[in-house]
């Protein structure tokens, strides 16, 4: 089977999530002759799950993978714009659908709702295994295993810690904004600060010095436990950003910080060597 078998051509764009409405002037949108993307379905643990990919239209052999993990509103414009941005780098990038099983996240219009009867239903369990099979499904897909990175934006910053003390074949990842300490539940029985010992990749972790939901405190207790493991790791903290920095579709949305933690992905991706020149 040839890459493109499993893949539409076009994105359906069903804009943004309710709950993350109005949409903001600033929002950013990415269109490119250059880039291939579309909806696609991935198999994974007896279900097939919705997911979005980017990549260039014109690539010569494997292509390196990013999966991009969603913020609390799914894979709504945003996230696959993201996909898009990192297509115009080089990058075959998948974000799944991963609360499909547990419902859709465009059923919700405010976020307090969204939070109790969804978000927080979703177990990390599921989640990690999940995207051990996105990370398979791109290996199929024109993707090259040996070139694995991740990066997740609020909910997905979280996630993208887990999984790099989850999967030894990841090479790097990049959180942004993501929660690292919390309270244990069933489905969440480990949070960042509890599995710093476990990295098995590099972890670069983007946060806002004025984000109300992941204090600096919190932000320190993390740097301490990266520290005691000996963790190859490094937290970069914007003084005057806030929560969801990165989103352009929303208010808080800070250009400056935004477009420098772009910049250090990639510097950090090429640092560890997923990058579309190797």
């Amino acid at each position: 089977m040839k890459p493109e078998d499993n893949m539409t051509q076009e994105s359906s764009n069903n804009g943004f999530a309710p709950a993350a409405l109005p949409a903001a002037a600033t929002m950013i949108t990415t269109q490119s002759a250059d880039i291939l993307s579309g909806e696609t379905s991935i198999p994974t643990q007896g279900e097939n799950m919705p997911a979005f990919h980017a990549k260039p239209r014109h690539a010569q052999g494997p292509l390196p993978v990013v999966l991009v993990v969603q913020e609390i509103f799914g894979v709504h414009e945003h996230i696959r714009d993201i996909c898009r941005r990192l297509a115009l780098e080089g990058y075959l990038a998948v974000a799944p659908e991963l609360y499909f099983r547990q419902g859709d996240p465009a059923d919700y219009r405010d976020i307090p709702t969204l939070l109790e009867e969804l978000v927080s239903k979703v177990p990390d369990s599921q989640v990690l295994a999940d995207l051990d099979h996105v990370a398979n499904w791109a290996s199929r897909h024109g993707g090259d295993m040996r070139r694995l990175a991740m990066t997740g934006f609020c909910w997905g910053g979280r996630i993208a810690w887990l999984y790099a003390a989850h999967n030894p074949q990841l090479k790097v990842a990049v959180a942004w904004y993501g929660k690292l300490v919390g309270e244990k539940t069933m489905k969440q029985q480990k949070h960042p600060v509890d599995i710093a010992v476990d990295l098995n990749a590099p972890v670069l972790g983007l946060y806002g010095g004025k984000d109300d939901s992941i204090p600096l405190d919190s932000i320190e207790t993390m740097r301490h436990a990266l520290r005691a493991a000996n963790a190859n790791a490094e937290i970069v903290v914007y003084p005057d950003a806030g929560h969801a920095f990165n989103a352009d579709y929303r208010p808080g949305y800070d250009a400056e910080a935004a477009q420098d933690g772009w910049q250090r992905m990639l510097a950090w991706f090429r640092q560890y060597g997923v990058t579309p020149e190797a």
